[in-house]
């Protein structure tokens, strides 16, 4: 029999454990979101308790989060077949397996204990490269620079752990090098990080891996930088049809309804795509074009 896989990661880096207890178990669904055999196996080669968020409602919610970032993914990837995506703290996500089109340039990044749990479980591909640093250490956006675009960069349930600070630093930076790229990321409001006490999968864990990034409102990221476009803002209930036809019928009930009655919570946690837009071209010599675009 194998021994367990021991779970040697920090505060913060348990939390890739929910989302892959959540496609574990929509993978034992007849009809899940998503089919993910290796989080079933993951799951059960690892040493940890997982039993204090089975059947939470948040795993549904975390595997919805997932297949809508996996379609933004796929958007891209349908206008820039051979582009390069990197997936910032990419914890134990099969995603690019999910989306792989046989060309995408791939690049997971995830902080040194959690690539080293991740190089455990998961083989070499081709066309997937590994990144041992933190997001904050810039000195990776060279290596992926060197990789060539388009590029799409996309977080999940990762920056949100950030302190907005440290979040700026990293959306300006990405701004500064890589002119023409998207930038997924999720948000989470006010009111959420603030009741994180009564988080059904948050609150059986330390405090010191709680949300920290707050964002009210995904518009505000435009004022972070020259270029920076949202240019899309999604909620749970915008969901996809198909997607929607997949999630169990209570669920798919609440959404149907939750616009007449209850929206503030479910509108506080956005799935947001940006867009980082090159600079405009300086006006040629011995012509306005301000004063030409102002009609003057």
């Amino acid at each position: 029999m194998t021994k367990p896989i021991a779970v040697d990661l920090g505060p913060v880096q348990q939390t890739l454990l929910i989302p892959l207890l959540g496609r574990a178990e929509q993978t034992r669904r007849a009809q899940g979101l998503i089919h993910d055999p290796k989080a079933v196996k993951i799951v059960e080669s690892l040493d940890y308790d997982f039993d204090k968020w089975r059947g939470n409602p948040s795993l549904l919610g975390a595997s919805l989060r997932t297949r809508m970032l996996d379609e933004e993914v796929e958007a891209f990837l349908a206008l820039h077949p051979s582009g390069t995506v990197v997936e910032i703290g990419c914890g134990l996500n099969t995603r690019f397996d999910r989306v792989d089109n046989g060309t995408v340039r791939w690049v997971d990044l995830d902080l040194p204990d959690t690539i080293a749990l991740r190089r455990r479980l998961f083989e070499d591909k081709e066309r997937c490269s590994v990144l041992s640093t933190s997001v904050l250490d810039f000195d990776w956006m060279d290596e992926v620079a060197r990789m060539g675009g388009p590029w799409c960069f996309i977080s999940e349930a990762a920056l949100i752990y950030l302190e907005e600070p440290q979040v700026r630093q990293v959306v300006a930076g990405l701004a500064e090098r890589f002119a023409g790229a998207w930038f997924i990321t999720d948000t989470v409001s006010r009111t959420m990080v603030d009741n994180q006490h009564r988080h059904d999968a948050m609150r059986h864990l330390p405090k010191d891996s709680w949300f920290r990034w707050v964002c009210d409102d995904p518009r505000s990221l435009e004022g972070w930088g020259p270029g920076i476009h949202l240019d899309r803002s999604r909620t749970f209930l915008d969901a996809s049809p198909q997607l929607q036809r997949r999630l169990p019928w209570g669920m798919r009930t609440f959404l149907k309804y939750a616009p007449r009655f209850m929206t503030r919570g479910l509108r506080g946690y956005r799935l947001n795509r940006l867009v980082l837009l090159p600079p405009e071209p300086l006006a040629e010599e011995g012509g306005d074009s301000t004063g030409e675009r102002l009609g003057e």
